[in-house]
This record gives structure tokens, sequence and C-alpha cells, in this order.
């Protein structure tokens, strides 16, 4: 039987160059082979591996987060997102490379951030957030996008639909707690509580939650009161008469404003001796009393599998947009103790995390 040298493809001398020096140590061959004999022992290879990934090419993905560089937050949501990328493998330095920009859930510096980052001509954009996303919408509608924590991405003009978003955006959303479960968390944990603020910051899924919180207040016997705290500087005077008045509670949806605003914000409802509930882990890790929310982290590793898709060729208008299924409860025993309040078992029974 005649034997058949592969002929090289299109990438031609340099891409099999470089698979020579990747494959002839993992298969033992000896360096001074010669090129015909190591194409006619690897041939069979290159027909199932693509030369473009023996090559390894690099690619690049640009991440906008809300956060600030030096959150604590910050810091765990990009060791998830590059494990994940990391089990599907993405090695940051050997095929990927990721550029981070953060914006401190600030809109305009959002824009400016994601300018920044298509300057540098990524492959795929990760979005944290609304504001994110929004900035990214207005200024490509060529880089595939990838978001997460987005609340309404149709109402928000992001996706045509769930199941088919169109476009170049897809990715994962924030599913909003109903007003009534935070109510009635927080009357579990504190049942002397007689009125209820709703700090709402820049979003319009805060409002709905005050709403549904009021609708809800007379099966709780409870006042509801919604403050809104666009600006963070009047954050302090709003907790701070909030404490002065006995038996008050505080529930914060958490949005750009209150979430980047945290340690403060539990801080002085800690002070003040307020009890509150939160709609992510974040604030009670930060010290708050209990939340209940999706879980962010795991979003980030969950978008990486949609990251992985589109790198290997996939459309971001194929890829339905995934819906939180998992709801954490988390409590703070510390904080708890802080101010004289007792867990009922069946809530501590039904915590998914207690921080001690």
């Amino acid at each position: 039987m005649r034997r058949t040298t592969p002929v090289l493809g299109p990438l031609g001398a340099t891409a099999w160059a470089y698979a020579e020096k990747l494959l002839r140590p993992r298969l033992g061959l000896e360096v001074g082979m010669r090129r015909r004999e190591f194409i006619a022992i690897v041939g069979g290879a290159a027909a199932i591996w693509p030369i473009a990934a023996l090559a390894q090419q690099m690619r690049r993905i640009g991440v906008l987060l809300v956060t600030s560089e030096d959150d604590p937050e910050s810091r765990v949501r990009i060791a998830a997102f590059e494990k994940g990328l990391s089990k599907l493998g993405w090695s940051v330095g050997r095929n990927v490379r990721i550029d981070y920009r953060w914006y401190r859930g600030q809109t305009e510096r959002a824009r400016t951030a994601a300018a920044e980052l298509l300057e540098l001509s990524p492959d795929v954009m990760f979005a944290n957030a609304n504001p994110a996303t929004r900035a990214l919408q207005e200024l490509t509608r060529d880089v595939p996008v990838v978001f997460t924590t987005v609340t309404d991405p149709v109402g928000s003009g992001f996706i045509g639909s769930l199941a088919h978003p169109g476009g170049n955006i897809t990715g994962f959303t924030n599913q909003p707690v109903e007003g009534a479960k935070f109510v009635d968390l927080l009357k579990q944990i504190a049942p002397g509580v007689k009125r209820v603020s709703v700090m709402v910051g820049n979003s319009t899924s805060s409002d709905d939650i005050a709403l549904s919180a009021e609708k809800a207040a007379p099966t709780f016997s409870v006042e509801i009161t919604k403050v809104v705290v666009r600006d963070p500087s009047v954050i302090e005077p709003v907790l701070t008469a909030l404490g002065s008045d006995p038996n008050s509670g505080l529930i914060i949806p958490g949005d750009t404003v209150t979430s980047s605003n945290r340690q403060r914000i539990v801080e002085l409802a800690t002070a003040h001796r307020i009890p509150s509930i939160y709609g992510f882990k974040f604030f009670a890790t930060a010290g708050g009393l209990l939340s209940y929310g999706i879980d962010v982290t795991g979003q980030f590793l969950d978008a990486t599998s949609y990251i992985d898709r589109i790198l290997r060729g996939e459309k971001p208008a194929d890829l339905p947009v995934q819906q939180p299924t998992k709801f954490s409860l988390v409590i703070n025993l510390k904080t708890a103790k802080m101010l004289g309040l007792t867990v009922p078992p069946t809530l501590l029974a039904a915590a998914d995390e207690v921080i001690e």
C-alpha cells in the first residue's frame, strides 16, 4: 500500500513549526526527526484537531464589572470566572487574554470603560449588570456580549425574547425576589418590627419590590415606606432617622447604588440596631443580618459556558437567556447576636449558609 503524507493547510509552515514544538515532547518524538516523518505521524491528528487549535490561537475577552477594583467581591467573581474558563480549556496567558474594567456602579463610567475595552478588539464581552449591558449595546452590534445579573433584559430592550435573543447579546438574568418574601423573612427573625423601609436606588425592579411589599403589608401587620437613595450622600441621614424610629426594619433589594455602598449601609444598620434583609449574599458577608436572592458568583461561573460556546463559533442570537432556578438564604449569626435577635430554629434549618 502506498503511504501518503498530509499536505500542509493554508496556515502553512508557521503553524506546523509551532505544532512541532508543542507536540514533539508530548509524543516523545526525537528532536532530530525530519519534518516529513513528523507530519506523517501527526497527520491523522491534524484531521481531528484544526491546525488553528494546534497553533494555540490567543483569544481575547473583555470584562466589565459593576464593582470597584479593590472590592473583595470583585476578587470572588473574577476567581469564579477564571475557574469556569479553565475547566473549559481556556487558560489565561496560554490561549486567552482577559481585560478587566470596573465601573463602580456609575453609569457614565460604565460607558467609558466599555469603550476602552472595545478598543482592544475583544472576541467576546462579558457585562455585569444592566448599566454595563446598556453601554455595550449602545457601542456595538457586532461584538458578542454575554451578560449576568441583568434585570428584565426583554423590557430593557437588550434582547428580543428569552428563548430567541437575536442580535449580539445573551446571558443570565437576575430574578427579583417578591417583596412579600422579604417581609416574611424579616418578620421571622425580628417579629417586633412594625415599620419597614424599602431602600431603592436606580433600579426599576427595586421599585417593583417596594410596591409588592406594600401590597403584602396588611398580611404581616407592618407599614411599608419606600426610601429613594439615588445619591449615596443621603444614605447616612436616612438610616440615622430610621434608627431613631422604634421597631423599624429595612429591606434592600440591591442595585448598583446600594450594592456599591453596601459596607457603609450594613455598618450603619448595625450601629442603629435596624434589622435588615438584603437581596444579595455579599451584603450578608459584609455584615448584613440576612440575605435572600440569586447566587451572583454562581452566575459568573455559569456564564463561562456561553463565553466558551461563542469562542468556539456559536452566535449569541442562538443561545437562550437563562433565568435563575435557585435562591439562597444566608444568615449572619454574629450580626443577629449584636442586634439581640434570636434566630428561630426553623429559619436556621432553611438557611443555605450560616455565617458565625
